[in-house]
């Protein structure tokens, strides 16, 4: 048995950020060439927004069946976000975990919060900055363009950007998202590390006993 070969327990990857600093992008390319990360598809009571697929970017479901799920507990986290439900279904994560994969979530600081209550052993929480205000709201006219938000979004979100900023301190990781390239780099830097830490190393023990029999 090398080194290398040894297995670590799945993470749960948290990625937060502000609504613009580009977490769903930086998402997105964690998971390109990582056949060891897995996406948690959240459901939601939002609308699809145009070339959004269901069962890809979301599991969109109505108000009413959302709520039936979270009656029976069948969340592992959840919360309400600019009117509409977002949230992880239990039996999906596990689903993920069991093929020894690690689960990436692209949720806020709500959810976050709900998983650390659940699962703190195994998660990894990541905070993404913006590299300034002016460009959060840049970004935000942006997703106008590309999906149909309008001017009435855009306000709410920039609203309710200096409190989603305020839960950076919860988090075990901060990057600035300057470069989309550098910033993923430095997220998968911070999986490796983690993945790496005694306490998630399922053979190690193993692997000591054999090194000193």
């Amino acid at each position: 048995m090398n080194y290398e070969d040894l297995n670590h327990e799945p993470l749960l990857i948290v990625v937060s950020s502000p609504s613009g600093a580009g977490k769903t992008s930086v998402c997105r390319e964690i998971l390109k060439n990582n056949d060891s990360i897995q996406i948690s598809i959240s459901a939601t009571t939002r609308k699809p927004r145009q070339n959004e697929v269901n069962g890809v970017d979301y599991n969109f479901i109505s108000r009413d069946d959302f709520q039936k799920k979270i009656q029976d507990s069948q969340f592992l986290e959840y919360a309400e976000v600019f009117d509409n439900f977002y949230g992880s279904l239990s039996k999906d994560v596990e689903k993920i975990t069991k093929s020894k994969k690690d689960v990436l979530f692209d949720i806020d600081w709500q959810g976050t919060q709900q998983l650390y209550q659940s699962k703190p052993n195994n998660l990894v929480s990541i905070f993404i900055l913006p590299p300034s205000k002016d460009e959060i709201e840049n970004r935000l006219r942006q997703r106008k363009v590309d999906s149909g938000d309008d001017e009435s979004i855009i306000n709410q979100r920039m609203s309710k950007f200096k409190d989603e900023i305020s839960h950076w301190v919860e988090y075990d990781y901060v990057v600035i998202n300057n470069n989309l390239e550098t910033c993923v780099d430095e997220i998968l830097n911070i999986i490796r590390v983690e993945r790496k830490k005694r306490h998630r190393q399922i053979d190690l023990v193993d692997k000591v006993r054999e090194l000193t029999s």
